[in-house]
């Protein structure tokens, strides 16, 4: 299989690119697989699996494609902020992945500069939790498959070809799926955005740096001298304790080598021995890895029935830990829109606000990864900078600022003129039934009034409604989307109507 291909004039709800190149008519209908899927996803990981579960939460059926035929054996600590952490909340699945976590403060993210986070974080869950990533991969795809969710490892896509009507997938061994969507969550070498022909600009790796876990053979105080040592210029570069006996290792290079072959020790010794003066030691390593500080974002996120969401759309250095909570948000943001789409009472343009929200969110992070990079820096220059921030991040208005940037608690979508609250999340507040977030576990929308005077009429089939004049908000009403976000706000019933048709499409009979 080649490009993917259509003609047929489709309907305003799919909003086909007519302007892409190499696209041809379909094969008539005789020939063409019958649908098996709603929906593919190309790609296991975080985003992929948290995709999936979206959709199941809808009766959609999916199918998840991953290529490795084993989880990764490595385990390398990532960090859930504190927006993901709230996702996991409304979705019921918070108390099952702390299990597994590690609290620690909600400080310190913006480019390594050690500054708290500021006082009164708008959040029931304002901390970072760092979890082995193997370890939040499996939960999110155990959440996926116990809600019905098919997951095929070993298996990869080497084509697809687009129609009026769905995807045929061509699998790597020659298998031919057919589904109505096809999203691809396959990684910053995503083969879902090659064959789609999607531009991914930005920057390519400039430097790299290498990352394992090890044990060391010199004592931890000479570790310790010699690591404060170094972040005086360096701040990448770091040893830390990771169990008994092990420790990881971060240590920057100059330049860039080929990243499909994984590191050596041999290699780690070598830029130790360059930056500290020694190689401190290290043997029997646990795993061994490298990442560049490339930073590209795909040009569109959909293209007729193909979408991209996570690495697959966008990549930046891991400076600031934003990476799978990108990706995460992604699905969580795309999920009920696709869904909708799917069940069939999507209003026209809800799908294409997928792009419309989220492109501007990872062009921000990819702004700001790139500003942490300068930051990074040991030129003479940046460093000057680096000590000017410093000083004002004393300012409680410039750390918060920065700490909502980077956990991704200051996002607003544009949904137009309104209070500030419209368009952003809203907190888990209290309620007289508990808590918000466990009233979202269904992935609906829901209303909650404090005037006891609405209703959600005709949408009661996709939209919750909880009277409460108890509710700690300081608006009348507001009605959030399956996301969380605020959809509207207000006390009269006909503009809530209007809105309700915005989001959620016609009222059933």
């Amino acid at each position: 299989m080649h490009s993917p291909q259509f003609t047929a004039e489709p309907s305003s709800n799919d909003a086909v690119e007519r302007d892409v190149p190499g696209l041809r008519s379909p094969a008539s209908g005789a020939d063409r697989t019958p649908l098996m899927f709603d929906v593919i996803i190309a790609g296991c990981g975080p985003t992929g699996a948290m995709l999936a579960a979206e959709l199941r939460l809808h009766d959609v059926r999916v199918l998840v494609l991953e290529k490795e035929t084993e989880p990764v054996s490595f385990v390398r600590i990532v960090g859930l902020h504190i927006r993901s952490i709230e996702l996991m909340a409304m979705r019921g699945l918070l108390d099952r992945i702390l299990e597994h976590g590690r609290q620690r403060p909600a400080g310190g993210f913006f480019a390594a500069i050690p500054k708290p986070a500021p006082e009164g974080l708008d959040s029931a869950h304002a901390y970072l939790l760092g979890i082995p990533q193997p370890v939040i991969v499996h939960l999110l795809e155990e959440h996926a498959i116990e809600l019905g969710a098919q997951v095929r490892r070993g298996c990869a896509v080497a084509g697809f070809e687009q129609d009026d009507e769905g995807v045929t997938v061509e699998l790597t061994d020659g298998e031919q799926l057919r589904s109505r969507y096809l999203v691809g969550c396959d990684g910053g070498r995503s083969t879902v955005r090659k064959l789609l022909g999607v531009g991914f600009p930005g920057e390519p790796s400039r430097t790299e740096t290498l990352m394992g876990e090890m044990e060391v053979g010199v004592p931890q105080e000479e570790i310790a001298t010699k690591v404060t040592e170094i972040h005086e210029t360096n701040k990448i570069f770091s040893l830390r304790p990771a169990g008994v006996g092990v420790y990881r290792v971060v240590v920057p290079v100059a330049g860039v080598s080929d990243r499909t072959e994984p590191p050596t020790l041999e290699d780690f010794k070598q830029q130790l021995r360059t930056i500290a003066g020694t190689d401190f030691g290290v043997h029997s390593p646990r795993w061994l890895s490298r990442f560049g500080d490339a930073t590209r974002l795909a040009e569109r996120y959909r293209v007729g029935r193909v979408l991209l969401a996570g690495d697959a759309a966008h990549i930046h250095p891991p400076t600031g830990g934003q990476g799978l909570n990108l990706g995460v948000q992604d699905a969580f943001n795309l999920g009920w829109k696709l869904a909708a789409q799917i069940r069939g009472w999507a209003p026209e343009t809800l799908l294409d606000t997928y792009q419309a929200e989220r492109h501007p969110v990872a062009e921000d992070v990819l702004d700001n990864t790139r500003a942490q990079m300068e930051l990074l820096s040991t030129e003479p220059g940046p460093q000057a900078v680096r000590r000017l921030l410093t000083e004002l991040m004393d300012f409680d208005g410039v750390n918060r600022y920065l700490i909502e940037k980077i956990t991704a608690i200051g996002i607003r979508y544009d949904f137009g003129a309104g209070p500030d609250l419209l368009g952003r999340r809203l907190r888990d507040i209290d309620l007289k039934q508990g808590h918000l977030y466990g009233l979202l576990h269904r992935g609906r929308g829901l209303l909650l009034d404090r005037t006891e005077r609405l209703t959600v009429g005709g949408w009661s089939n996709r939209v919750d409604y909880l009277a409460d004049p108890t509710a700690v908000l300081d608006v009348p009403c507001v009605l959030l989307r399956p996301d969380g976000h605020v959809a509207w706000i207000g006390d009269d019933q006909q503009d809530l109507d209007d809105h309700l048709s915005r989001w959620f499409g016609e009222p059933a009979n």
